[in-house]
């Protein structure tokens, strides 16, 4: 379910020798499946632990993952990264915004779930997102930009350089190509 790193574990092991005996971490998201989903990291102290809980042992500790947040948490990974600013613990969960969809799922969820997983957090440095608004009987996926997007002078390059290429990539022979149906208006919102 969730990858730690060795160097990730030995942090945890770290901060954990700090804490009161039988303290775990707790893995967790906040508004699972939604766009509004985060994840985090915290001390489980041994009243903490829900029945219901998921415990997965690690090197030196066990984290605990709550039911709800479970399915989201499929394919995260933590590590702890060292560069010239510092150290810091990094959290990934492709999942966490939508349940990982099966290869056989109908086309809409799988591309779905590849705006939700991999394209909109890409958007969002910018502010911005997609949407899926539908795909035509000619396999062209018709989407809706949304925040920092709408109005963007890079709109026309993100879409076929970018989205265009991810999705073609992912989905030949179901995908012919992408449209834009946005109305798009530059204003403060627009990034720059």
């Amino acid at each position: 379910m969730i990858t730690i790193s060795e160097a990730a574990q030995a942090h945890f092991v770290k901060l954990l020798s700090d804490q009161p005996e039988g303290t775990h971490i707790r893995v967790f998201v906040i508004s699972p499946g939604t766009a509004q989903a985060e994840c985090g990291v915290s001390y489980c102290p041994p009243d903490a632990v829900e029945a219901d809980d998921t415990e997965l042992e690690f090197n030196g500790f066990s984290a605990m993952v709550d039911e709800k947040s479970a399915p989201f948490l499929e394919e995260a990974s933590i590590d702890y990264v060292t560069d010239q600013l510092g150290s810091q613990l990094t959290l990934k969960a492709p999942n966490a915004k939508m349940r990982k969809v099966s290869d056989d799922a109908p086309l809409t969820e799988r591309i779905e779930y590849m705006i939700q997983s991999e394209i909109n957090p890409q958007l969002a440095s910018h502010g911005g997102n997609i949407m899926l608004v539908e795909i035509t009987e000619d396999g062209i996926a018709v989407l809706q930009f949304g925040g920092g997007c709408n109005g963007c002078s890079m709109v026309d390059v993100t879409l076929k350089d970018g989205i265009e290429k991810q999705l073609l990539e992912q989905f030949p022979g179901e995908l012919t190509g992408v449209k834009d149906v946005t109305e798009h208006q530059h204003g403060a919102h627009s990034y720059q």
